[in-house]
């Protein structure tokens, strides 16, 4: 099953972190990028750039309206995110369990979310481990 790991840090401490604590943070990435590519289980993985280059858009009543930035403010701000062929959620976790949150200097979370095909019944799948 595949599962998306959406990374979340906080933009506003980025600044906090030193030149060399961002490069071990990009070495990180490489290092389970690389992993999960040689594993061939490595669908997908980038970065995104800072929230206020963001464009939310929706639609109300027919008609497109725009906004700058993110829907919703929070503390922590989606950075950047992996999908990954994995057996199960164990699987997926101790991949998640891998992956630096740290990207801006803060700390963060990694959220699994399994992904399912378009027009596919969604079965519930099991929980991790605890």
């Amino acid at each position: 099953m595949r599962y998306m790991f959406l990374i979340y840090t906080t933009e506003t401490e980025e600044g906090a972190a030193s030149p060399e604590e961002r490069q071990e943070v990009i070495d990180r990435h490489r290092a389970v990028m690389d992993e999960t590519a040689r594993r061939g289980i490595l669908v997908g993985a980038d970065p995104l750039a800072p929230t206020p280059t963001a464009t939310t858009v929706r639609s109300d009543g027919g008609k497109i309206v725009l906004m700058d930035g993110p829907f919703a403010e929070t503390k922590e701000q989606l950075a950047g995110y992996y999908i990954l062929e994995c057996r199960d959620v164990d699987e997926a976790v101790e991949w998640a369990s891998k992956i630096p949150t740290a990207c801006g200097g803060g700390r963060g979370c990694v959220e699994i979310r399994p992904l399912r095909h378009l027009g596919q019944r969604w079965e519930e799948p099991r929980t991790a481990r605890t």
